[in-house]
């Protein structure tokens, strides 16, 4: 049975930087065998969590059910039967883009947080899914993962989403153009993580 990897985009621009190596990637995962879907936040409905915490009282290892209603639940229903995952956001200001955050935020559901307990307890005991991360910044590489954590918050998304231990792709001096093409020798890195998810 091919596997399957649902990519999630949280860049502005179809066709820019990120949306562009995320299609690598996924070519790279469909030429290997695998079944790929991608996931464009902002074609989707997502709002702002309330941090009411409904989703975070119920103990279990199922996640929590939200109050919101909106596309949120779809998308996390096929992240949670997909084997692998992609997740790509631009660096805007030094982290994550909007669209991104939102989709972030709402990850709450995973945790289980009673009221009166110090913290949250992440319900997801399993890190079994293959995973890539997808950043991008206009800044050259080297000084963009100094001056953010994006790559880190990535990363820690993927693994609460059950990822064991997310690659990575990141690209430096991504805004020299309106519409810049992806670098081949980034373009070939990103096709070898896809057929390695698969």
């Amino acid at each position: 049975m091919p596997k399957k990897v649902v990519a999630i985009v949280g860049s502005y621009r179809k066709g820019g930087t990120i949306d562009s190596a995320i299609d690598a990637i996924l070519d790279g995962a469909l030429e290997a065998g695998a079944e790929v879907e991608k996931i464009y936040l902002i074609d989707r409905q997502i709002k702002s969590c309330r941090n009411c915490r409904v989703c975070t009282q119920e103990a279990g290892l199922r996640r929590g059910v939200c109050v919101l209603q909106d596309d949120m639940d779809d998308i996390l229903n096929r992240i949670d039967a997909a084997d692998a995952l992609v997740l790509g956001s631009p660096m805007n200001f030094y982290t994550v883009t909007a669209a991104t955050k939102s989709f972030m935020e709402r990850l709450v559901c995973y945790a289980y947080w009673p009221w009166g307990a110090g913290g949250p307890k992440f319900r997801n005991k399993q890190h079994s899914k293959q995973a890539v991360v997808v950043a991008s910044s206009a800044a050259p590489a080297f000084v963009a993962r100094l001056s953010s954590d994006i790559v880190g918050l990535l990363k820690r998304v993927a693994k609460l989403l059950g990822a064991k231990k997310p690659r990575v792709l990141f690209i430096g001096m991504a805004a020299m153009e309106e519409k810049q093409a992806l670098p081949q020798k980034v373009r070939a890195k990103a096709k070898a993580l896809g057929e390695a998810l698969a």
